[in-house]
């Protein structure tokens, strides 16, 4: 499939292992993983952290594996939710040191068009969480109010 905001059309890197149990060397103990989700969600880790940390300290090479769900649907069934999805803000606070860059150099013009593209994947993902109820349906992506929604 080709890439959205560019020519190329391959698929590098590795893809996880088809499994469907967790390994036996693993932590298995779905009550323990949950709990550890919790407490690292907590301290204010993201869904991405979490999976990362339980991967290289708590030997959960994958949580889903082990509690059945992904961590952002543990987290949801508990009532532990951010103001917007992961993947978005990700792309906001992109967009937000774009703007900060654009600020100091103003003539930079592949940044500005990186922005743009930045900008559009924003409006893309908003309209795909709008329709799922994610966001509200009257949520607009400003760019001078970035700032806010972003800390």
């Amino acid at each position: 499939m080709a890439r959205m905001h560019s020519k190329g059309k391959g698929k590098s890197g590795s893809d996880k292992p088809n499994s469907s149990t967790a390994p036996d060397w693993s932590l298995t103990d779905k009550k323990e993983v949950e709990a550890l989700i919790l407490k690292l969600a907590e301290e204010g880790h993201s869904t991405a952290m979490i999976g990362t940390i339980l991967r290289d300290q708590h030997a959960v090479p994958d949580a889903r594996l082990v509690t059945g769900e992904r961590i952002t649907q543990t987290l949801s069934r508990n009532k532990i939710e951010g103001t917007y999805p992961e993947d978005m803000m990700n792309l906001m606070r992109q967009a937000l040191r774009m703007i900060d860059h654009l600020n100091n150099n103003s003539k930079d013009k592949h940044n500005r068009r990186q922005l743009e593209l930045t900008e559009s994947r924003i409006r893309r993902i908003a309209r795909y969480y709008k329709s799922n109820g994610r966001l509200d349906r009257d949520w607009t992506y400003k760019r001078d109010q970035l700032r806010l929604m972003v800390e």
